[in-house]
């Protein structure tokens, strides 16, 4: 067997119970990490665990709603009691959020939207800062898209928090520059993922990449030798 590349590393992966979140959960739990699993559901988290276990790896679940500022302050005090740090943190949780024109957009709608894709992401910052600065090699990866700069007609919800999200990683990247920690956005392109079929609801899967195509990327990244910094990196 190769050498693990991850071996001892924690990583905390959020939209950890499915799609790509699931996938980049069993490549690290593969390379030798320690996988902290965030996500909503506690049943569909286990049915993860187990595939993790299965191949020998170790996992801690998180059930946790990210639209739960309070819960998410919390974690950060919690995961040090327990680890003391965190090496690798993938923000991969976010929402579409339907397709409409702008007007046709319930407030509650675009609220909650930007609650998950871009609040939970800098509350995620806020609370796990100092273990990442505990690091001797602090990964940052936050998930984008194409639309969060091409401004697609009827998708606003989610391009505008995307593009929000873009500059709240660029801006922590640069003020974590003369640090250890490297902070960067994946872009993985056409993928398929639930919320993929929920955009494109006619596509045929089966013409896309898998979830487990894009992985190799954050396992990259996640790595004590990736140096780049503030960088949108395509899967």
């Amino acid at each position: 067997m190769s050498e693990q590349r991850l071996l001892n590393r924690i990583a905390l992966i959020t939209g950890a119970s499915r799609g790509i979140g699931r996938a980049v959960a069993l490549a690290y739990a593969q390379e030798g990490a320690q996988v902290l699993l965030l996500a909503r559901s506690l049943p569909s988290l286990e049915k993860v665990d187990d595939e993790i276990r299965a191949l020998g790896g170790k996992a801690s679940l998180v059930p946790l709603d990210l639209a739960n500022g309070k819960a998410i302050d919390a974690l950060g005090p919690s995961l040090y009691e327990r680890f003391g740090r965190l090496d690798v943190l993938v923000g991969n949780a976010a929402i579409l959020g339907g397709l409409a024109p702008l007007p046709h957009i319930a407030s509650a709608n675009w609220e909650r939207v930007f609650a998950v894709n871009v609040t939970a992401n800098w509350r995620l910052i806020r609370t796990l800062d100092p273990l990442l600065r505990r690091s001797d090699a602090g990964r940052v990866m936050f998930l984008t898209s194409g639309v969060a700069r091409n401004c697609r007609s009827y998708w606003a919800p989610y391009s505008v928090s995307k593009a929000a999200l873009e500059a709240l990683a660029k801006t922590y990247a640069n003020e974590t520059a003369s640090t250890e920690i490297k902070v960067n956005l994946i872009d993985p392109g056409a993928t398929a993922t639930r919320m993929r079929a929920e955009a494109y609801p006619g596509e045929n899967p089966n013409t896309l990449r898998k979830p487990e195509e894009v992985a190799e990327t954050f396992v990259r990244l996640a790595m004590r030798d990736w140096t780049q910094t503030g960088q949108i990196v395509e899967a």
